[in-house]
């Protein structure tokens, strides 16, 4: 009896650290996505990233004292992770003799070193309040609090601030290419 009383504690635990884990990852799962996406600079390869290290920090959960520094954590593992398969990828890549005749086309998509240059263009306060908004994904209020300004400041900073980037961040059209 005394054994079986054990296992049925040992599910409800589980069952509550689940529980903890799966908000966790509900609450913090965007923000810790961008940080992948940094990372890797690929879409795809930073959701495996993510995944990865968050069935690590899943299978840690119990050693995790600290539940404040849960996303340090998760982006350390991240860090670990992305330097090993970089190792193992750098392993099965290797010179040739000479250099392929067409240059391959950049995806216009990623083009994350011209938008830091324009972030940092933007004036202060309207930096903050876009990387607020859409890196740290907070809302206008949260924003307003943080800043002490007005949520009417913050929708018209973060307005006239987008509204400078899409003027400095011109995409090229895919149609005029040269082929």
């Amino acid at each position: 009896m005394l054994a079986r009383d054990a296992s049925l504690a040992g599910l409800v635990i589980l069952s509550v650290n689940h529980e903890e884990f799966h908000t966790y990852v509900q609450s913090r799962g965007a923000a810790l996505l961008r940080v992948a996406n940094q990372l890797t600079g690929n879409p795809s390869d930073a959701e495996d990233l993510l995944q990865t290290a968050l069935t690590r920090t899943y299978l840690a959960w119990d050693r995790i004292r600290d539940r404040s520094s849960l996303d340090g954590y998760v982006r350390r593992a991240m860090v670990n992770i992305n330097i090993s398969w970089w190792r193992r990828r750098r392993l099965e890549e290797y010179p040739s003799e000479s250099l392929p005749d067409v240059p391959a086309q950049q995806d216009t998509r990623h083009r994350y070193d011209e938008l830091e240059q324009a972030l940092d263009r933007l004036p202060t306060r309207q930096r903050t309040a876009i990387v607020l908004r859409y890196y740290e994904d907070m809302t206008e209020p949260e924003i307003a609090r943080t800043l002490g300004i007005s949520v009417g400041t913050v929708k018209s900073t973060v307005s006239r601030g987008m509204a400078k980037l899409r003027g400095d961040l011109v995409v090229p059209d895919p149609r005029e290419r040269v082929n």
